[in-house]
């Protein structure tokens, strides 16, 4: 027990992640000579990457601005105006009224998602930060943080998203022949996928295929089954198969990008979540169609059943084994998985008492993202792990694949009002999650708040006692531009 009360208090031990970090830059203890062209657009290239790198990974455009700020007036680059929008981020730096504003333009191309990677950029961003190292250094470190291979091999990835997927058959009441059918699905789901990436077929398509394949093997065994001899319900096949297809799009960041004021990257994520969201649909329902023709007709939906508190242990140890399966999917360290695992656990056992209460799915979706969200902000500063990587993994398991799949069949059996009132329910969870995320890392910031500053002329000093980590005072410029917040679309 002390072991576990030891490892619980390491993870939220008050360690800052660099996603909270202060509004006033540090000093930089090698500043850059900002007449010179070369330097300045040295830094600023370097800031503008690292952003690269953040909201390619689906950090919200705000943080990711912040960020961009944070490295560039590390360097003396105190004064810049960011503009951050989904798939662009320009930089402009103000150096003096003698001389002419250094600006600089980045083209953000999303990659797949590597939690690792995340991880590296974060603690970059601290080494520039305690360090002080030089752009060249920093550029050199950036540089091997893009080139570095996944820490694991693809089938390991490929075996967490089977994983996933079986974990949420578990939540949705499967026996162990829907868990392993889910879990082959997914196999085949995730390695045809991969293929057609390679040939370069859009994104769409690919979510298309993906509800396709995971609606086709629920559709034959549940024509088959008395044949073999099982029970089957092909709902929970689906279903868990959709939850898979839902978790790699981005829409925690585009409802916080919605919340924290950048309309425009909200608007065009949200936009993409919806245009993939379509695909799973399209593909769900062209198998249900092809079934319905062949003569295979589906058994009803029934509405989700009350949770039953004795599965509460099953239902907590599922929901932290399908969050760790999904950040090890996601290419996360380690220390992120029991980061990750601790916030999937807390996540469904507030969901399911709250449930148990008489809550609605939306409120009690809300209140265990809430919980998700403040205690990914803790823990993330002892395991040096971004709060997205907890986050997002943690709301997985609560995705609403069920009732997207109770929606669709809804409309494909003419019963419309029923359909549209399952779909938007989807719509409603989905808004909950991302936005009690937001809110419980909104939390955890302000529970951890920065030391207390005191002003001096030109500069903040660290007013606390502790030791300083590197054997100097923290110092901190009081930058004239942090009460205008980054411009960002």
């Amino acid at each position: 027990m002390r072991k576990f009360a030891a490892s619980i208090g390491s993870l939220v031990k008050d360690r800052r992640a660099t996603v909270d970090t202060v509004t006033a830059a540090p000093t930089p203890l090698q500043p850059i000579d900002l007449t010179d062209d070369a330097r300045v657009a040295e830094v600023l290239d370097l800031a503008v990457r690292i952003g690269d790198l953040l909201l390619a990974s689906g950090t919200s455009a705000m943080d990711t601005a912040t960020q961009v700020r944070f490295v560039a007036a590390t360097y003396g680059l105190a004064q810049c105006d960011v503009d951050v929008t989904y798939n662009s981020i320009v930089v402009s730096a103000h150096r003096g009224p003698l001389i002419p504003p250094a600006s600089t333009m980045r083209i953000v191309h999303y990659r797949s998602m590597d939690f690792t990677r995340l991880a590296a950029a974060d603690r970059l961003t601290r080494r520039i930060r305690l360090d002080a190292i030089t752009p060249a250094e920093a550029h050199a470190a950036l540089d091997a943080i893009v080139r570095a291979p996944h820490p694991y091999n693809r089938w390991v990835a490929t075996l967490g998203w089977a994983g996933l997927a079986g974990t949420v058959a578990v939540l949705l009441g499967g026996g162990p022949l829907v868990t392993i059918v889910a879990f082959l699905t997914t196999v085949v789901i995730d390695r045809v996928n991969r293929v057609l990436n390679r040939f370069g077929l859009p994104y769409f398509f690919q979510q298309m295929t993906g509800g396709l394949i995971a609606a086709t093997p629920a559709t034959a065994l549940y024509t088959i089954q008395d044949h073999l001899g099982v029970v089957i319900k092909p709902s929970q096949i689906i279903a868990a198969g959709v939850v898979v297809l839902l978790s790699g799009l981005s829409l925690v960041g585009s409802v916080q990008d919605a919340i924290t004021g950048a309309p425009i990257t909200a608007s065009a994520r949200f936009f993409e979540v919806v245009m993939m969201t379509g695909g799973i649909i399209a593909g769900v329902a062209l198998s249900l169609r092809v079934a319905t023709a062949l003569g295979a007709d589906l058994p009803v939906i029934s509405n989700a059943a009350q949770p039953d508190l004795t599965q509460l242990p099953v239902k907590v140890v599922a929901g932290a084994l399908a969050s760790v399966f999904y950040a090890l999917a996601c290419y996360a360290e380690r220390r992120a998985l029991t980061a990750a695992s601790l916030g999937g656990a807390a996540g469904l056992l507030f969901f399911v008492l709250a449930q148990s209460a008489g809550i609605g799915p939306v409120i009690s979706s809300a209140i265990a993202a809430t919980v998700i969200g403040f205690a990914g902000g803790l823990m993330a500063r002892r395991s040096l792990t971004p709060p997205l990587v907890v986050a997002v993994a943690g709301i997985t398991p609560l995705l609403p694949g069920l009732s997207l799949y109770r929606g669709l069949y809804a409309m494909l059996n003419d019963e419309v009002i029923l359909g549209l009132t399952a779909l938007l329910g989807a719509f409603g969870i989905g808004c909950a999650l991302a936005a009690g995320v937001t809110l419980g890392e909104w939390g955890a910031r302000t529970l951890r708040r920065p030391p207390r500053m005191r002003r001096t002329p030109g500069m903040r000093r660290n007013t606390t006692l502790r030791r300083p980590r590197f054997g100097r005072r923290s110092v901190v410029m009081s930058n004239s531009m942090s009460d205008a917040p980054p411009k960002v679309g």
